[in-house]
Parts: structure tokens; sequence; C-alpha cells
């Protein structure tokens, strides 16, 4: 009767022989009868001790079930308090014991019994064990009703601990079929970690996902890569690192080392189970593990799993768009400039722009001066999207735009375009400063252009402008002020700046205004305080390096960082080998650049300053080797141009058209570089064009008025 009031139905292991009570039903599973005439034939007085025993037993189970039926029908009218009244009744500790065999005997070769087979006396049936575990699963949602998480927690994991008892190689095929075992063990396993949470307790709840993919317990894929999600959400935005599991779970073939990887780990499983089929996409799993491959620097990763998404997922223009992130992130500007140029090819021309691959794509191209064109292609389709693009996209197109054409200038060997890039360059930054005043990069590009163009007072006002912006704080504009106050011969104020800088720069910015202290310094005449500011500045290179080389085991990826780090060493000893040459100490010269060439043999640099310490001793044969030996790595080095055409000059005055050759190119790539005005006014002299050298030295001589101590790009 308490059966058809709660409206389960349950099926019989062994059908009752007549309508009659809870206990009756459980003197039939154990293969007793409470008809008199049966018990008097089946039994002999022996054995009365132990039918009396189990009568017993089943009244008191039957009683522990009313009350499980009654805390249910409680617990649907949604009174948690009477429902949590009732269920504390039930002695499920005592009934613990007894739960376990039923389910280790009911479970165990679930075949078809013959007529000679009987139940054990004493063991409950399948649907007794569903009942009491459905009273603790109830149980629990009432605590949670009443705000008791912890609690609530806590008698999930008596269910848990009950079915993993009996049955420790997981859950068998077919259990589901006769009972609601499964499916009761199934809720708890999934509610057990959420209730955690609730509690603030991550450490238990991720202790209990971990259980829950420990073994084979049956669960639907769907449900299963929920876990596995959930799982990997906590343990990548949880804030804290978990002691990892000591038994290793069934889905990871190697033991991770920290959160982070048996996150990656946890989805890389389960987008292998999208890719074939095996679950519903979910956008969080690409979303997750973008966020994980990209903290730990796994971009080319990420991106074979973005090729890997299903076809219809995404469109043609967001998967580039996906793909060209990861990339550029990785270092591969090409790859993503390529994949970017698919979405404004003419096979996307009767599709809606992309505009975010379209500013990206400009973005990447402003990054250099090679793609500089194409940039300017990225950047003015947005522009001529008019009112349909958004304000600030609008902006950040303009301020791409003028940055390529100012690259694009640079490039031009017509004086004529070069000055029209310019001027091109000035009036979309400036327009997009108009329009984003609120971003410091329009600022700072914006300064940047001026310095190159030799604005200098409006360069310092936009340069001071970022610094507002940015609170004093960048390496960057600290150095770009730096050189703009230089190009003003104030190399106090320069150098003070450098000074206020250092003490709140990042470890590499400051090691960049170090060495940019020294060159002030040099500039300065001041050679022995930029010998000690160089030792300082090594000093710290190599104690940084010793403190990688103790707490490395291993090898690791070279980093952008230590890339820059590198390059830098490189400058510092290539500086003072330059600075040794001045003084004549040619021996200290040639040890600087065999350590510079230790480092990076193939340096266009390090060759130039060698071609100097020769041509510094009049060994002009040999420097003129060492100049070529720059070019050849560096064609368009500048100041490889402009020394060997000072040679040749030296040289006779056969070599005179060879040297204005190499000058022209100098001032054709670099029309501001006031040493090759200079050694072009020489030669003009040296060819009796006497008005033409003046104008040629005039040019020298305002150029070297506002030229930085260090080229701004």
């Amino acid at each position: 009767m308490l059966c058809a009031c709660s409206g389960e139905q349950f099926k019989f292991e062994d059908p009752p022989q007549s309508p009659q009570s809870l206990a009756t039903r459980d003197f039939s599973v154990s293969g007793l009868s409470s008809r008199t005439g049966d018990w008097d034939s089946k039994f002999e007085d022996t054995q009365v001790d132990e039918v009396e025993s189990t009568l017993k037993e089943a009244l008191s189970l039957n009683y522990e079930e009313a009350r499980a039926l009654l805390g249910r029908l409680e617990y649907q009218r949604g009174n948690y308090d009477a429902a949590l009244q009732v269920f504390q009744g039930i002695d499920i500790k005592g009934l613990t014991p007894r739960m376990k065999k039923a389910i280790q005997e009911r479970t165990r070769q679930r075949k078809p019994r013959s007529r000679g087979d009987n139940v054990p006396v004493n063991v409950l049936s399948m649907h007794s064990v569903s009942l009491l575990l459905e009273a603790i699963l109830l149980k629990a949602r009432s605590l949670e009703g009443l705000g008791r998480s912890i609690e609530a927690a806590k008698e999930c994991k008596i269910i848990l601990d009950i079915v993993e008892s009996a049955l420790p190689n997981g859950m068998p095929e077919g259990v589901a079929d006769d009972c609601k075992l499964q499916e009761m063990f199934h809720k708890a396993l999934e509610l057990q970690p959420d209730l955690w949470i609730r509690a603030g307790l991550l450490d238990e709840a991720i202790a209990a996902y971990r259980r829950a993919l420990m073994r084979p317990w049956n669960l639907d894929p769907q449900k299963l890569a929920t876990v596995q999600k959930d799982l990997a959400s906590l343990l990548l935005y949880g804030g804290f690192e978990a002691s990892l599991p000591l038994q290793l779970p069934s889905w990871a073939p190697t033991a991770p080392n920290s959160n982070f990887e048996e996150a990656i780990l946890l989805l890389l499983i389960l987008m292998r189970k999208v890719t074939y089929d095996e679950i519903d996409w979910d956008a969080d799993i690409i979303n997750h593990l973008s966020y994980a491959l990209s903290v730990t620097g796994q971009y080319e990763l990420l991106a074979t799993h973005f090729e890997q998404v299903l076809p219809g997922v995404y469109s043609r223009a967001e998967r580039w768009y996906f793909l060209a992130l990861c990339y550029a992130a990785a270092g591969h500007n090409d790859t993503a400039l390529n994949l970017l140029k698919k979405v404004s090819a003419s096979s996307e021309a009767k599709h809606e722009p992309h505009i975010p691959s379209l500013l990206l794509g400009a973005k990447l191209c402003s990054q250099g001066l090679k793609h500089a064109n194409d940039g300017v292609k990225f950047a003015r389709k947005v522009i001529e999207l008019g009112t349909t693009c958004p304000k600030h996209f609008s902006s950040q197109a303009h301020k791409f735009l003028g940055i390529c054409y100012g690259n694009a200038a640079r490039l031009s060997v017509s004086d004529s375009e070069r000055i029209l890039l310019q001027r091109e360059s000035l009036n979309y930054l400036n327009h997009a400063a108009l329009s984003g005043k609120d971003d410091p990069e329009i600022m700072y590009n914006l300064a940047l252009e001026n310095a190159v163009q030799r604005n200098l007072e409006a360069a310092l006002e936009s340069a001071l402008m970022y610094s507002d912006m940015e609170a004093g704080n960048s390496g960057r504009c600290c150095k770009l002020l730096t050189l703009i106050l230089s190009s003003e011969q104030r190399y106090i104020d320069a150098e003070s700046v450098v000074d206020f800088a250092l003490d709140e720069a990042g470890r590499l910015d400051q090691l960049e205004l170090l060495r940019l202290k020294a060159v002030l310094k040099i500039t300065r005449e001041q050679p022995q305080q930029a010998i000690e500011t160089y030792r300082i500045l090594l000093t710290l290179i190599q104690a940084q390096r010793e403190i990688e080389a103790k707490t490395s085991d291993q090898v690791k990826q070279v980093t952008s960082e230590a890339q820059e780090e590198r390059n830098l060493e490189i400058s510092v000893w290539q500086d003072l080998a330059l600075l040794y040459a001045k003084l004549g100490s040619w021996a200290n010269a040639e040890t600087c650049l065999d350590k510079a060439k230790s480092i990076h043999f193939y340096s266009p640099r390090s060759w130039h300053a060698t071609g100097l310490v020769f041509e510094a001793q009049s060994l002009f044969k040999e420097a003129l080797v060492s100049f070529s030996l720059s070019l050849s790595l560096e064609p368009d080095y500048v100041p490889s141009i402009v020394s060997t055409a000072e040679v040749l000059m030296k040289l006779g005055s056969h070599s005179l058209p060879i040297a204005r050759s190499f000058l022209m190119n100098a001032l054709h790539i670099e029309p501001t570089n006031h040493e090759a005005w200079f050694n072009l006014g020489k030669l003009s002299k040296m060819e009796g064009s006497l008005h033409q050298a003046a104008d040629f030295f005039q040019a020298a001589y305002e150029l070297r008025l506002s030229a930085p101590v260090e080229n701004f790009v």
C-alpha cells in the first residue's frame, strides 16, 4: 500500500504470490512464505529460531522503508524540515552492512536462476536497497534546501561509500534494468561536488569530481563529459593548487604534475570526444582549452584543435580568425596573415565583412615594415564600412592605418612618395587620437611618428600624454621620452628620466634603461661612468642566468623575454667594443667583440664594430672586409653602408663614384642619417663641388642637432 501511495512502480525479482505486506514480500524474496502450512512443511523445529530472527529483521526493515516512503512524500510537498525529521529516524548506520551485502549478492553474475538456486537468507532485495539509498539522497536534498550544504555533502558520501565498497570495480552492466540503485548513485555523484562548492570547500569538491571519474560507473557519456568539464574548470579557475590524486584515474595515461596539466588533459579528452561525435558540441570546452593553452603558451596545439572542430560550428571567417590568433601568438605572423587574407579574398565578397579579422590583419602588418602595404589594405576596408562600423573599431583602424603609412614611408625610395606617406601617417594618427582619446597606444604611436619625422615639440607633447595615461610605469614610454629629450640635446633631463624609471620598471625594462643610461654617459663624454654602468648591467644578466641554471632541472624552451635579454647582452658587448676603440684600447675592444660573436656570430652590428676597430687602426682593407660581411648579413644596414663609403673615400679619388653610390643608397633608406649627409658633403668637397658640399654640411648639421642617441625605430 505504501508503494502504491508513493507512485513508484517496483519490479520484483520473484513475483509475490499474493498482495500482502512489505514484510511478506521480503519473506517471499528470501524464499519463505507467510502461510502457516508452508512454514510447517519447509522448516523443522530446529529452524524456528532462525526464522523468528529473520521475521524481526524484516519487520524492522519495513519500518525503515515506511519512513523512507513517508519522508519522500514530505520532500515532494516541500516540507524539508518534516522530511528531515522522518529521514533521521532511519538507522542507516545499522543497515549499511546489509545494504553492502545485498548489492554484492544481487549484482554478482546477474543470470537467470534455476529453480534449485535460492537467494541467501537475510539478504535485502535490490528494491529495498534502492529505497533506502533514495531516502539518504532525499535527506541530502532536504539539507540542501535548508542551506546546510556540508551536511548534505556528507549524506551523499554515505551513498558513495556504500556502493563503492560493495562494487570496488565499478558498476556492472544491467543494474539499471532491475532497480534504481544506479540512478540514486549517479545523482549522488553529481550532487556532492556541487554541494562542496557551495560550501566553499573547493579541495573537497575536486576530490569528489576525481572520485566520480576514478572507476567506470556507467555514467551517460554526456553526463560523464559534464563531470570532466566541471572538474577542468574548477582546476583552472579555482585559484589554488589542489593536491594531486594518489591513485591515477582511468582516463589519465600519465600522472599530471599540476592543476593546469590535469585540466588540459581532461579538456583534450573532451575535444577528442567532440571530434568523434561521442558527445554534443559544447563551446565551453574549447573556451576553457583556449584559456589553458594560452596561459601555458601552447598556441600551436590550440590551433590544431581549432582545425579539428567539425564544419558548421564556426563560419569560415571565424575559423580563420581563431587560427590566425593562435599562430600570431606563437610568433608565426606570416602564417597568420595568410589566413587573414582569406577573409578578405574574393570568395568571401558575398559575406558580411569580418571586422575583427581585418583589424587583426592591420595590427600584425603594423608590427613590421615588410607588410606595410597589406596593412594599409586591411585598415582601409574597415574605414570604408563607414557608419556600419562601431566607433571603437573605426578608431583602431585609423591608428593602424597611420602606423602602416609611416612604415611604408620608411620603405619608400622616392622622396616625394615618402613625404606624402608621412603626411598621411600623421593625418590618420591625429584622427585616431580625436576619436580614441583614452587609448594610450594611439598617443604612443603619434609621439613615435612625430619623433621619426623630427617634429620634436609635438612628439614630446604626445609622449607626456602617453606617460600620464600609463602612470609613468611603461618602460618603452620612458625610453621614448629619453630619446626625444636627447634629440633636443637635453641629456641631463634625459638621464633624470632614466633614473626615475629604473626604480619602477620591470626587470627587462630596467636592463634596457641601464644600457640607455650608459649610451647617454658616452654622449656626455663620461666613458668611465659608462663602463661602470655596463659592468652593472652585465652583472645583473649573469646573476639572473645563474639563478635560472640552479632552479632549472631540465632544458626549457627559450622564451621571447630570454631572447630579448640575449640580444641586449650582445648590444652591451658591441657598445663596449666601440667605446674601447674610441679610447684606443684595441685589446679590450677585440675581447668585447669576441664575447658578442660567441653569443651570436652572424650579427651585422658585430662585424660593423669590427670594421670600425680596424678603421681606427688605419687597417682599411680589413675594415672593408668586415663591412662587407656586415652587409652580406643585412644589405640595408645603414651604418655599414656609410662606413664603407667613408673607407672608400680614404682609399683614393678613384673610389669616389662608388662611395657616392653607397651614400645615396644610405640616404634612400634613412633620409635623416646625418653621418651620410656629412660624408656626402666631404665627398662633394673632394670633387670640387663646394656649393653642393655646403648644402650637404648644412643638412648634416641640422639633422645632427635633432638626432637621438639611438634611432627611434
